[in-house]
């Protein structure tokens, strides 16, 4: 559907032709950029001629898929104002911002949850349905540099006045800010063992609104004030990560940018690390190897000499990661070295933050394994993926499912079919007890992989019993 026509978009035009991109080859990156995001979509040529011709607006999701598709040609962010879309926004550029005053940086993370909250509400993906394919991962660039410059505000003392809120401002005390970290420690929990999308995780954003944004806007003293802004940063990073679980790619984006800002307010140099870490990780996995190298360095660099031994030992294994994605053998395995030495110097003794409480030699195994199949080297991926299945645990149930499914892809292309079927039917087993957009998009690249062996009875077993998991994601 699209909105009455208003003359020809000659923005839309001019930009197309910038990019090179013909009117039907722009139905059809909208339509697959939709189908990424569980959109039927049935554009064509004529709907396109429409746009630009007549001035013509599509409805729901399609102007940010619009700009996504043209952005992606272009290999820069396109805002919708420069095609002549901006009035189709319902939120623009909001969470985007990495302000340098505090004050503001309050005012754009509790804008973020106010607005999460109200699409939750609308129903059908709502405000993140409507910017889906927005992602950039360009967004990163200023957020990174300025946290690297400045990694910490002089001061964050606020006295907030009356007119801020409804009613006299919270005075915000430590006890306020414990009660946020109890809930990121149970969030952690959850997300772990029973995905993002589960119903116990997804009241995180709903904390973010409901407690950590009037306590923000309150009145608190510096020190009060960074204990809160490290609280709230933990559940805000915590929010993108679920998020990106999901596959809400876009509403990662925008949580992990206002967590390094809160980050940064709190002068917490290694919880900014871990989040320019989940940056890094979302920046590989959506294949922008290069950039996830940036971001990991990035968090290395501010934390030599803050740093325990076991969270850099996370930041080295997280640049191998992105090295591997981006195809550097020699790179990726450096940085696996380094991280494996950083993590023989940890003790039980070192004051290791609570969010890295994840972090063993069993998943530096499986995010080795990961490596090492992104490279092609399926005797390494079976070499750390047995040692990272050695001892599963009911508290990471997520984690052992994209092990498994791992395995499976180490096994295939070592020749061995009936293993890699095997654990195959192990991961969907498990995916099947989660809510996790992530781990079914594994047990879809495991089913692609076997397609050429798509008549052996194994092959056709395991396709039957992840239909129910693909189906729910459809």
């Amino acid at each position: 559907m699209s909105r009455e026509q208003r003359g020809p978009n000659e923005k839309l035009g001019a930009v197309l032709a910038l990019a090179g991109i013909s009117n039907a080859g722009l139905a059809r990156r909208v339509n697959d950029l939709g189908a990424q995001r569980g959109l039927t979509l049935r554009y064509d040529k004529t709907s396109v001629a429409r746009w630009v011709s007549k001035g013509m607006v599509p409805q729901g999701a399609a102007p940010h898929l619009i700009a996504a598709a043209i952005g992606q040609k272009l290999g820069r962010p396109v805002p919708l104002h420069e095609i002549g879309l901006a009035d189709a926004d319902p939120a623009p550029e909001v969470g985007l911002a990495f302000p340098r005053d505090v004050g503001q940086a309050v005012r754009t993370a509790t804008e973020l949850y106010r607005l999460d909250l109200a699409g939750r509400r609308a129903g059908s993906g709502g405000i993140w349905q409507s910017l889906a394919g927005s992602f950039a991962v360009s967004a990163y660039a200023t957020p990174a540099s300025r946290w690297l410059i400045t990694p910490a505000d002089s001061s964050v003392a606020r006295d907030a006045s009356p007119a801020e809120g409804s009613g006299a401002p919270l005075k915000v005390g430590h006890s306020d800010v414990q009660k946020l970290r109890e809930a990121a420690e149970d969030a952690r929990r959850w997300d772990s063992k029973y995905g993002g999308g589960d119903w116990r995780s997804s009241m995180v954003p709903e904390c973010l609104r409901v407690e950590a944004a009037p306590l923000l806007l309150g009145s608190y003293s510096d020190e009060v004030g960074r204990a809160l802004f490290g609280a709230s940063a933990e559940l805000t990073r915590l929010a993108g990560w679920m998020a990106f679980d999901t596959g809400q790619q876009e509403a990662a984006q925008r949580y992990y940018i206002q967590a390094l800002r809160l980050a940064r307010a709190a002068a917490d140099v290694p919880l900014g690390g871990y989040v320019l870490a989940s940056m890094s990780l979302q920046a590989t996995y959506r294949g922008f190897g290069d950039e996830g190298v940036d971001l990991a360095q990035a968090a290395l660099e501010r934390n030599r000499g803050l740093a325990t031994a076991r969270t850099m030992s996370f930041f080295r294994l997280v640049e191998a990661r992105a090295h591997a994605r981006a195809n550097d053998a020699v790179a990726a395995g450096a940085a696996l070295k380094a991280a494996e030495s950083w993590l023989e110097r940890a003790r039980p003794g070192d004051s290791d933050p609570t969010w890295l409480g994840f972090y063993s030699y069993d998943r530096f195994a499986a995010d080795a394994a990961e490596c090492y199949r992104d490279l092609k080297a399926p005797r390494q991926v079976r070499r750390f993926t047995e040692q990272a299945l050695s001892k599963p645990t009911e508290e990471f149930v997520r984690s052992h499912g994209l092990r498994l499914v791992v395995s499976a892809v180490a096994e295939l292309e070592s020749g061995n079919l009936d293993a890699a079927c095997e654990q195959g039917v192990r991961a969907v087993e498990v995916a099947g007890r989660i809510s996790s957009a992530r781990t079914t998009e594994y047990v879809r690249d495991l089913l692609h992989r076997l397609e050429p062996y798509g008549d052996e009875p194994r092959v056709v077993e395991l396709r039957e019993r992840a239909r129910p998991l693909l189906m729910t994601t459809a």
